[in-house]
């Protein structure tokens, strides 16, 4: 029995060490990705000096940041301006538990894993609250309630847009989801929902995008650090590696809303056409699997480092006008014609 227990505490944390080290190699570059495509886009030099072609750039901005002085201000609360950063990093780390890898590759397949993704994703909101009230300090508050109120209004219309491939794929299993979508039509288009569902599907990434957007604080929702406003915002006290755990999360949900995107309405990790790896079998095809899920999700991310070189910031009244007038409307009339569908058509 002891042997047992030993074993399965030692296979937990063994895929813990492994999703952890996943996500800061990702976050690592992910943001050396963004500062070279921000160059391109806006005609100017990204990092190209530290390492080839810079990618070892933010290495050294992490260890520039690991020396430098942890000041906590005087009249905050030592104990949660600590925690906030925490509280705010771990939902970005637990999401990947129920994430489907590949075929088979995934650490947990909940049958409610949906239901756990959107409840442990809204989970960041209580952290920057923390931080903006542990800091005492009125422009920090201030930037905290408007973050509160940006992610719970946008928060509705992603839960709405979800909804759709879940009634589609009939299931809340983000691994059986993913299963619904195999397959190709006449042989080469493939089955997934972004391609089927009378469109309905289609339109609901794309109210999925916009929502995540305003949910990772990316342009152009990122009100909660305008420094033009609000003097960075909710954590504006912050320095150090506390300060950097903001940006961590931030960098490592913008990879968690693509996979997300990617396995509910791109396939997962269904490949693009039959010959490209669907045929093959064994630990090839797990492979092949894997290498789909990461291209498709790196199509994405280079999706919001496009929209973020390009787009412009709206103001906090255009943001939440935005959100309650146009995106939980439409994701409302999605779900209900997605639901009209499926009951009438099947």
């Amino acid at each position: 029995m002891n042997s047992e227990i030993l074993l399965i505490v030692g296979k937990m944390v063994l895929v813990a060490a492994v999703i952890l080290g996943f996500i800061l190699f990702a976050v690592l570059y992910i943001i050396w990705g963004l500062r070279r495509v921000m160059g391109f886009i806006q005609s100017r030099i990204g990092p190209n000096r530290v390492g080839p072609q810079g990618i070892f750039q933010t290495i050294a901005d992490a260890l520039k940041l690991l020396q430098k002085e942890d000041v906590i201000p005087e009249g905050a609360d030592r104990w949660l301006f600590t925690l906030a950063p925490i509280i705010v990093f771990v939902p970005a780390y637990l999401v990947y538990v129920v994430m489907p890898f590949g075929d088979g590759l995934v650490a947990e397949d909940l049958n409610i894993g949906i239901v756990y993704v959107s409840a442990i994703t809204s989970i960041a909101v209580i952290g920057i609250i923390v931080a903006g009230w542990a800091s005492n300090n009125k422009w920090s508050l201030l930037g905290a309630f408007r973050a509160a109120a940006q992610l719970v209004a946008y928060e509705v219309p992603m839960v709405l847009a979800i909804c759709v491939p879940v009634l589609f794929a009939g299931s809340l299993s983000l691994q059986q989801i993913v299963m619904a979508q195999k397959g190709y039509t006449f042989g080469f288009i493939p089955r997934w929902f972004i391609f089927s569902g009378w469109g309905l599907p289609a339109i609901a990434s794309v109210i999925y995008l916009g929502a995540g957007l305003a949910e990772i604080n990316h342009t152009p929702f990122d009100i909660m650090e305008a420094e033009s406003e609000l003097v960075a915002g909710f954590n504006v006290e912050y320095s150090g590696m506390k300060f950097a755990f903001f940006f961590l999360e931030e960098f490592a949900a913008s990879f968690t809303i693509s996979a997300i995107a990617v396995t509910l309405f791109l396939g997962g990790w269904q490949p693009p056409l039959p010959f490209l790896g669907a045929q093959l079998t064994g630990f090839a095809h797990t492979i092949v699997s894997l290498f789909w899920f990461l291209v498709k999700s790196g199509a994405v991310v280079l999706v919001l480092m496009w929209i973020r070189g390009t787009w412009p910031r709206v103001r906090v009244d255009q943001l939440m006008n935005f959100g309650w007038k146009v995106m939980i409307p439409a994701g409302l009339f999605t779900l209900l014609a997605a639901g009209t569908v499926v009951a009438v058509w099947g």
